[in-house]
């Protein structure tokens, strides 16, 4: 059984919200006229959660470190104009948080004015304490954003329980020192998630709720 955190950090994306429509539709706008080859959007999906940065610089290796930066602007144009109108909530996250104690925070590569503003559309902000994005400092795998929420809340790592669904989320966690739970039904790959040791995996958040799971493996 998982026991009771006094803090949880939640990846969004992959984790708490099916974003993967909006996202791989928002990056094959911001393509369009460029030499990039064509992609499908279950390559794209393989990048959630890394920063554009790492997507854009292995589909156009010639482009310019300022080019790249002009994709990601209109990237961060174009995305939030789609309105998240084809994100949809995980089942059971509602009300996995409702249930759950402790403080609650984010732990995202989204910044944090889209991440609140997808919380509020979903009807979840009302269960963070919290809410962190990537703002101006290096993305996941690093463990930046973990470590703002950690600070902000005044605790020690090993308080914190990270819930994540991609091995990015996993090398951050385990960077940051707080404890790892991975959930099986995001983007990432077990094999790769598997790699860091979860000390807990789950298929639904619920699971998070004094709930027996599998531990340490995929």
């Amino acid at each position: 059984m998982i026991p009771p955190f006094p803090v949880y950090l939640f990846d969004v994306d992959g984790t708490l919200v099916h974003s993967a429509p909006d996202i791989c539709g928002a990056i094959q706008e911001t393509l369009r006229g460029t030499p990039a080859p064509p992609v499908d959007d279950a390559f794209l999906t393989t990048y959630i959660g890394r920063h554009l940065i790492d997507l854009f610089t292995h589909l156009l290796p010639g482009y310019t470190p300022e080019q790249i930066d002009g994709l990601i602007a209109v990237y961060r144009k174009i995305y939030p104009a789609r309105g998240h109108k084809s994100t949809q909530l995980y089942p059971g996250v509602g009300q996995a948080l409702a249930r759950l104690g402790g403080l609650k925070s984010t732990a995202t590569t989204k910044g944090t004015p889209t991440t609140r503003t997808i919380l509020e559309m979903f009807g979840l902000i009302g269960y963070f304490d919290h809410v962190q994005g990537t703002d101006g400092f290096p993305a996941k795998p690093a463990p930046d954003v973990i470590l703002k929420s950690i600070e902000r809340f005044g605790v020690r790592p090993a308080d914190c329980l990270l819930v994540g669904d991609s091995s990015t989320d996993m090398a951050a966690g385990r960077a940051a020192g707080v404890k790892l739970c991975a959930v099986r039904y995001g983007y990432g790959n077990r094999q790769e998630m598997a790699r860091y040791e979860p000390d807990y995996w789950v298929d639904d958040l619920n699971e998070l709720v004094a709930r027996p799971v599998v531990s340490s493996t995929a």
